[in-house]
């Protein structure tokens, strides 16, 4: 889009930035649509999120309380945290963005891997600062390749783990070793929205290494496994002269309190947390076994999503497959824009969502060219 000659002009940078497309919610065909292009959970919120938002409707006429204090002390009581060191946002998505803003500025470089969250460019871009781009190893974050791509101008490194779109992870010794090789004013941002899917030994979402070190954040969202994306809200864990400075130019009242009262309501239903987990751990494989089965490339996830490549000759390509899948109500998410042309990611369903896509794309599958 082109700046009308003679009008305002955002400053440099913005208009270099691809506008963030989610994924979509309707199909073309089909009985019933099943939406699995967000990766949201199929089985909703804690039915104690739900009442604990609805009681809240009464309130619509006061502010929330702009410190979030409830909400932060209930994080840190679950995950034994220093609620001083915590800061809410409206999802993990703004406080993405208050780090670049309040550390990245013009002449300064942010690191993110190929394949990572499509919100690190923006938020680097609209900070005024460059992105730079490591390549990946396996659809897998490179710590070598980020570490090669370090400079004197590098303030900021993000590392999406597990990673959305591919649903790889880095082990936790891997993290520590890029951390060890950054510099002492860069900041490693750990992205770890999908934290709550990991079953793995080797694995840790950051915070130890948060509470050690002044250059790492922890970034965290009730949008998956809490399932509370409508509710908007995120928070991050960092050292306390980070917190400071993220609060001086945070929304006073970005956090609304029906979603406060969700978020700790829904911290409480661990029962239910676990039974997502379950059901996701479940189906992920079933879907892994069956795609492989069929003849896709399924990239090994630890997320509440599978990447699924297609083959690249015709008839068989991934944008085949997604119009396929759309005439019979199953709606998945394209990859171009994380260059992967070639590949859906498929978010785990209901019992019902998962065999009808498996049956769909066993049917393309089968179709003669």
């Amino acid at each position: 889009m082109s700046v009308q000659e003679g009008g305002p002009r955002p400053k440099a940078g913005v208009l270099e930035i691809a506008p963030y497309v989610p994924g979509k919610s309707k199909a073309t065909g089909g009985a019933k649509t099943y939406k699995l292009s967000s990766n949201e959970t199929p089985l909703g919120p804690s039915p104690k999120a739900i009442e604990a938002y609805r009681a809240h409707a009464d309130q619509l006429h006061m502010y929330p309380d702009g410190s979030a204090s409830a909400l932060r002390q209930a994080i840190a009581h679950h995950y034994s945290l220093n609620p001083d060191h915590i800061v809410c946002g409206c999802g993990s998505d703004e406080v993405l963005h208050l780090i670049a803003q309040a550390y990245l500025g013009v002449g300064d470089e942010a690191i993110y891997s190929r394949h990572g969250f499509l919100v690190y460019e923006i938020a680097i871009r609209a900070a005024g600062a460059t992105p730079v781009v490591a390549p990946e190893t396996d659809y897998t974050t490179d710590v070598d390749a980020i570490l090669g791509l370090v400079t004197p101008r590098t303030k900021m490194v993000f590392i999406a783990n597990p990673n959305n779109p591919t649903g790889t992870y880095l082990p936790f010794s891997e993290v520590k070793r890029l951390h060890a090789g950054l510099p002492k004013d860069c900041i490693l941002v750990l992205d770890a929205a999908y934290a709550e899917y990991v079953r793995r030994n080797d694995y840790s979402a950051g915070i130890e290494l948060v509470a050690e070190s002044n250059n790492v954040v922890m970034t965290r969202t009730f949008s998956k496994i809490y399932g509370l994306a409508a509710a908007r809200l995120g928070w991050i864990y960092c050292p306390p002269a980070i917190a400071d400075a993220l609060n001086r130019i945070r929304g006073p009242f970005n956090v609304t309190t029906a979603a406060m009262a969700a978020g700790i309501a829904a911290l409480q239903d661990t029962a239910h947390t676990e039974k997502a987990a379950v059901h996701n751990e479940q189906w992920r494989g079933w879907l892994t076994e069956q795609l492989t089965a069929i003849g896709l490339t399924v990239t090994p996830s630890v997320g509440n999503f599978v990447l699924v490549h297609f083959p690249d000759e015709d008839g068989k390509r991934a944008a085949d497959a997604d119009a396929f899948l759309l005439s019979r109500g199953v709606v998945l998410r394209r990859m171009e824009n994380y260059h992967l042309p070639q590949a859906l990611r498929l978010s785990v369903g209901d019992e019902e969502a998962n065999r009808v896509t498996v049956q769909a794309l066993s049917e393309f599958m089968a179709q003669k060219k």
